[in-house]
């Protein structure tokens, strides 16, 4: 069928003559199309050979379950597509599988070898979309496979894939909780992610798997922080609120002062709190006075780590996303010192401007927030206001949210506020408008008879309903004083002629019961009324015309004996048994027989009882246990998997758990500290500094509260690599003033006594400080090696971006600034070339030529051995640098019977090849073994890889029988293992051969110290290290031939062991020693380390770090092998 065709049956066409007869368009599901029948053109385009029609039919389908249609039975049309080689279709194909692999197990599972095909596809979405669709499949036969599909996408070199990853531990887990040990080693190796797209879902993934290991957290905390602003704007909800939950464990309350002394009685009366408090002991008074007192002695300091929380998440109030702005309010909220959560009233009160579904979340948080801190929303006031336009829900959250913030000065305003939505049509909004007249009233003494009087003057609305909800409102305010409000209830009394809502009926009877001494005359005649109406009334008022009865018959039974007896007779037999059993026990205890007990005496006590006046209090006052913005505190029930926002600890946690290993890191604090000292009011306090904020978190507060444009590069605080300070170390013009800084800076250190600070990193530094002085002549080098000493015993993994570009500004600059010219790091890597190529003797080649020299002809086992006393650079060239022939592995390229004679053996010479420095030396030797001589050999038609570059040998004019030449020849293979190919020609003959080299010698050896080789490692971690632990050969468990093993397999030099000059004692070998090897890629110059951890009885761990993850991994499995086999 035609693609036309098939368009025109979308459009509803009518068929050609002979064809089936099709139902109209899918979509629109044809009313009367057969069953049988539909979707068969679909399924038609699905069977054809063309990818176009294929396409077209997938995007239908795909917008059929857009539209919610059941798209189902096209699963097995479908499936079929699965291993189509057009990526479009192929998207679309797993598009659909994700929305019906569940449903369709068995046929999906058929299809699971294309998926496991296209977790290696080159293109990054068919990979991630393969993973999806392969976790969507919810069948435990193969979790294995899930496993190992998530623990690779874990290491995959596309963020998006690692991001499907981390969506995948979810559903994994909820399909096989016992793999839950195994997921939570994925989910630490994701949360080192440094990448903002893998943030937020591993964040979720933590949350669903193992929220109770927070120790994972601890070093990425400043991590997270610091991407929180560039996260997509569902990650940064759910950092959020886990970073809530986490800093309630790991800080102190930084409100613990004001709680105090607020406990101390100091504070205002509680908001609801009755008359009776202030009647509290004297002696409970003094004792919290002496807590507070307690508390003022020991001010609060904040940790630098919360600070840097609160600063880098305010940013985000200005989200264009409700549910930031609603998870930062509620940070704030539950971490934030007193006198800072004020900057969330603000935008708050933008969202409310938003639909009104938002309105209702954000009304229910700010009706919550607004009993504990009336005065955040009090300067907006007005927000809350009641537009005709709101729907019910709304106006009463507003009408609570200003109830909430009624007080003295305010409280006119609102009740004329209020007086305006009486008038309203909408009856629930009115009688929610009354209820909340009342609550004004019982909080606020002053308006208690004002509000009274207005109340009463409704009672005369001819709306029923708002007469009834303000004789209920009327009664709970009159239980506060009847004796003065006599009037109120003669008047009450009135109403029961003509008010017919049950409830407002009920308390008028309740109130006349209950006040019948200050009504003696009215009462009888109302009960008198109510016997001839009581088999009309309903259940809650004849229930209260009992009552009545039973205390008008104690307190003046003259007048009501027998009105009380003919309304217990009528009791006695209504159809409801509640109302039987009333009169039944009424009868027994008012009306003494000889049968009744002893109760009978006690039964005026029982009916005329004080009651204590009902407080009319917020539906949200206890709401606030609930995390703001969470389901459960909307419901204001748990939820499913709600987790409880944790107490705060008593005594700070050992913050040191978060740091991180940052070596440049101390000098760019004291920057910070120097630029502070310059600028007059601080923006934030101490806690950019190191050094820990002295002062208390009120004035920390008001210097918070500018605006934070202009922070720039100070706001990096606590070692943060936040975006503003890397763009401003950027800079040309930072960097000079860095450097003139620095200089300052030192002069000062060199006058200056060093005085104690207060927190242990302040006090490394200042040991730095007293190192400088005593050795101001100590080469520079020397001194950075000293710091990152320092700063790795600082027990910490990664480093802060901004402090590397620093630390490259400060290489490149220090020559200028130090007297004794050292020697850079950098330009020591390029002077190792140089005395590198010493080794190729190029002096002694008998002809110049551009090519190597082979290795063969000089460089001998003893050579190696004279060399090693070479000193290059200030340190000793190791043995492993310059490989002797004999480890060096030759390979086949040519057998002498496929080249008639002519057999071609190549190794990798390990030696720079001069005419470019980005290839790798091949050397090669031709052997003729035929009788004849060969002529003319040379390479043509060279096909490679995409960046990939050859340099032929030169031609070898005659090659006599039986003889052997050698020529050299470089090939750049771009950092891959991707093979070589072209043709090897004689006079006579081509031949096809092809070179691919083994990862290891892609790499040239680069000299490191301990301290550098550190440094290097630790700004390679999460995705760009590989560990894995192996047992070592039983002949391979000596230093000496792990070191030849490990530079056999790759082109490594080996990094010497302490070789730091300041260790004055010689330390003695460990038992178990750590080989280090380090080299960089031929063509990119990336890094690649190698560490070999040996352990007891043979057991070892390999750690492979390098930028290149495909190169890390391909490295790893050759050295396991050289060193297990």
């Amino acid at each position: 069928m035609s693609a036309s065709s098939a368009f025109n049956d979308e459009k509803g066409g009518s068929s050609s003559v002979g064809e089936p007869e099709y139902g109209h368009d899918p979509a629109s599901g044809g009313i009367f199309s057969s069953d049988y029948k539909r979707h068969d053109d679909l399924k038609e385009m699905l069977d054809s050979n063309k990818d176009s029609l294929k396409l077209e039919a997938m995007k239908r389908i795909v917008a059929m379950i857009a539209r919610g249609k059941n798209a189902s039975d096209l699963f097995p049309a479908v499936v079929k597509n699965v291993a189509c080689k057009n990526i479009e279709v192929k998207k679309l194909v797993y598009v659909y599988l994700v929305r019906y692999a569940e449903e369709q197990q068995d046929l999906a599972l058929l299809s699971i070898s294309t998926f496991q095909r296209g977790l290696k596809d080159p293109n990054q979405l068919i990979r991630a979309s393969a993973l999806r669709v392969l976790s969507s499949i919810r069948v435990t036969i193969i979790v294995p496979i899930m496993m190992l599909a998530i623990k690779e996408a874990a290491s995959d070199m596309s963020p998006y894939v690692r991001k499907t990853a981390a969506h995948a531990i979810p559903k994994l887990y909820s399909l096989d909780p016992e793999q839950k040990d195994q997921l939570i080693e994925v989910i630490e190796k994701l949360l080192a992610d440094k990448t903002t797209l893998v943030a937020g879902s591993v964040v979720m993934a933590f949350e669903e798997v193992c929220p109770e290991r927070i120790d994972l957290i601890h070093k990425n905390y400043r991590k997270l922080c610091n991407l929180l602003i560039d996260v997509e704007e569902w990650g940064q909800v759910v950092i959020i609120n886990m970073l809530t939950r986490y800093a309630r464990t790991q800080f102190l309350n930084p409100n613990i002062n004001e709680s105090l002394l607020e406990e101390g009685g100091s504070g205002d009366k509680t908001f609801y709190g009755s008359d009776e408090d202030e009647d509290e002991d004297e002696e409970e008074k003094e004792k919290k006075a002496e807590v507070a007192a307690m508390a003022k002695r020991k001010p609060y300091v904040m940790d630098p780590d919360h600070r840097l929380l609160l600063r880098n998440t305010k940013p985000l109030l200005q989200s264009r996303n409700a549910a930031v702005v609603m998870a930062v309010a509620q940070l704030y909220f539950h971490l934030a010192p007193k006198a800072e959560v004020g900057v969330i009233a603000k935008a708050l009160v933008r969202l409310l401007r938003s639909h009104s579904e938002v309105q209702y979340v954000v009304l229910q948080n700010v009706a919550t927030m607004s009993i504990k801190r009336r005065g955040m929303f009090e300067p907006y006031l007005k927000s809350f206001y009641i537009r005709s336009t709101d729907p019910t829900q709304i106006k009463v959250l507003k009408l609570e949210v200003l109830t909430n913030l009624a007080n003295e000065t305010n409280i006119s305003t609102i009740l004329r506020e209020f007086q305006t939505y009486i008038k309203s049509m909408d009856k629930d909004f009115v009688a929610a408008t009354i209820q909340a007249i009342g609550r004004c009233a019982t909080n606020i003494s002053e308006v208690r008879d004002t509000c009274l009087n207005g109340l009463v003057q409704l009672l005369s609305n001819r709306d029923e309903l708002v007469v009834a909800e303000s004789v209920v409102v009327i009664k709970k305010l009159l239980q506060m004083q009847p004796e003065k409000h006599s009037d109120i209830i003669k008047h009450m009394a009135k109403l029961t002629d003509n008010i017919q809502v049950p409830m407002a009926r009920a308390s008028i009877l309740w109130l006349i019961g209950e006040y019948c001494e200050h009504v003696p005359k009215i009462a009888p005649d109302v009960l008198r009324k109510m016997a001839k109406s009581f088999t009309n009334e309903e259940d809650i008022v004849k229930l209260q015309i009992i009552n009545l009865a039973a205390k008008l018959y104690l307190t003046n039974s003259k007048q009501t004996k027998l009105l009380t007896q003919y309304v217990l007779n009528l009791a006695k037999y209504d159809q409801n048994y509640d109302i039987r059993d009333r009169a039944r026990f009424i009868r027994q205890l008012i009306v003494p027989t000889e049968k009744s007990g002893a109760l009978s005496k006690y039964a005026k006590k029982l009916f005329l009882a004080l009651k204590p006046a009902p407080v009319l209090e917020s539906p949200f006052k206890d709401r606030d246990h609930f995390q703001l913005g969470s389901l459960s505190h909307l419901l204001n029930a748990k939820a499913g998997g709600y987790q409880e926002l944790p107490d705060w600890p008593e005594a700070a946690p050992d913050p040191s758990v978060r740091n991180v290993e940052v070596p440049e890191w101390t000098k760019c604090s004291s920057r910070e500290k120097r630029k502070e000292k310059k600028v007059e009011k601080p923006f934030y306090t101490d806690s950019e500094g190191e050094s820990g904020p002295t002062e208390s978190a009120d004035s920390e507060s008001d210097s918070a509260t500018g605006s934070e444009s202009s922070s720039g590069s100070e706001e990096s605080g606590s070692g943060s690599e936040s975006e503003e300070s890397k763009e401003a170390s950027e800079s040309e013009e930072e960097e000079e003033e860095e450097e003139e800084e620095e200089k300052k800076k030192k002069k000062k250190d060199l006058k200056k006594p060093v005085q104690e600070s207060e927190s242990e990193q302040s006090s490394e530094e200042e040991e730095r400080k007293h190192q400088r002085k005593s050795k101001p002549r100590k080469s520079e080098s020397e001194s950075e090696s000293d710091e990152d000493e320092e700063s790795e015993s600082e027990s910490s993994q990664s480093e802060s971006e901004d402090s590397e570009s620093e630390a490259e500004v400060k290489k490149k600059k220090k020559p200028a600034e130090s007297k004794p010219p050292p020697k850079p790091v950098k330009k020591e890597s390029k002077k190792e070339k140089k005395e590198m190529s010493l080794l190729d003797l190029d002096d002694f080649e008998p002809a110049p030529s551009p090519q190597v020299t082979p290795v063969n002809t000089f460089l001998s086992n003893s050579l190696v051995t004279d060399l090693e006393g070479l000193s290059l650079s200030d340190s000793v060239l190791s043995p492993a640098t310059i490989a002797p022939s004999s480890t060096l592995k030759s390979y086949e390229l040519l057998h002498r019977i496929t080249g008639e004679g002519l057999s071609v053996e190549y190794c990798f010479s390990r030696q720079p090849f001069s005419p470019d420095a980005n290839m790798v030396a091949v050397q090669m030797q031709f052997t003729n073994n035929a009788s004849s001589d060969t002529k003319n050999l040379h390479i043509e038609d060279v096909k490679l890889q995409s960046g990939m570059r050859v340099k032929e040998f030169p031609e070898i004019e005659l090659l006599p029988a039986g003889e052997t030449a050698t020529a050299v020849m470089g090939i750049d293979f771009c950092d891959s293992t991707q093979a070589a190919n072209f043709q090897l020609c004689t006079h006579t003959r081509k031949f096809f051969v092809s070179i691919q080299p083994p990862v290891g010698e892609l790499m040239r050896p680069v000299f490191l110290t301990e301290n550098e080789f550190k440094k290097e490692q630790g700004q390679l971690m999460g995705m760009n290290e590989i560990t894995e632990k192996l047992t070592l050969d039983v002949k391979c468990r000596n230093e000496h031939t792990i070191v030849q093993r490990v530079t056999t397999a790759a082109n490594l030099s080996r990094v010497p062991c302490g070789s730091d000059k300041e260790c004055s004692p010689p330390l003695p070998p460990p038992d178990h020693p750590v080989h280090r090897f380090a080299g960089r890629t031929v063509t990119s110059g990336s890094l690649v380390l190698v560490t070999v951890a040996t352990k007891e009885e043979g057991a070892a761990q390999l750690t492979v770090n390098c930028e290149k993850m495909v190169i890390g991994t391909m490295l790893v499995k050759d050295i396991l092998q050289a060193l297990t086999q």
